[in-house]
């Protein structure tokens, strides 16, 4: 199995030391991927007492001011994860330099974010699934008209991504922290 490349974040080592690294997570309503996204990272993160500031946001807005869907809610409280907390909101152009990474979960909410994105900020965005280490998958597939096994498949991969994410952003910071 040929080793598995991942993004190198250069533009984190212009972060201060123990400034949070701020995460967008994208889908297309804001009520299934990116919040479980959101709700893992956010607890990884503070399992790895590691500097990270998440939200999420939806490329459309059917939902917005909405909780996350009630399955996406059980389905990640399962696993430890409580997304209760968050509503709904649609991305905006100013969340590419607010946010130091968007992360977008298909190809469709990526060209939607890329289509909203300054050409400046680029450098910004990403798929989750470029930080996955064990899943080879390039999309985080919508399971709103699925069945439980959907937010099953989404955990993993998200929680997999997730891991991955927090790692790359470590060796950026050991990076910046050595220079």
């Amino acid at each position: 199995m040929s080793q598995r490349s991942f993004p190198t974040l250069h533009h984190l080592a212009d972060k201060a030391p123990r400034e949070p690294v701020r995460v967008l997570m994208v889908c297309m309503g804001n009520i299934c991927r990116s919040p479980t996204a959101h709700g893992v990272l956010e607890h990884m993160a503070a399992c790895a007492a590691r500097a990270v500031a998440v939200d999420s946001a939806g490329t459309h807005g059917y939902h917005e001011g909405a909780p996350p869907d009630t399955r996406a809610q059980a389905h990640a409280a399962r696993r430890g994860y409580d997304l209760s907390r968050q509503r709904a909101r649609r991305l905006r152009a100013q969340d590419f330099t607010a946010f130091d990474l968007v992360l977008v979960m298909d190809e469709a909410n990526e060209a939607a974010a890329h289509a909203l994105c300054p050409s400046a900020e680029r450098h910004r965005l990403y798929r989750l699934t470029d930080f996955c280490r064990t899943l080879a998958v390039r999309e985080v597939p919508d399971p709103y008209y699925g069945n439980a096994q959907g937010f099953e498949r989404v955990l993993d991969i998200v929680e997999d991504a997730c891991a991955g994410l927090l790692a790359c952003i470590a060796a950026s910071v050991r990076k910046a922290a050595a220079h």
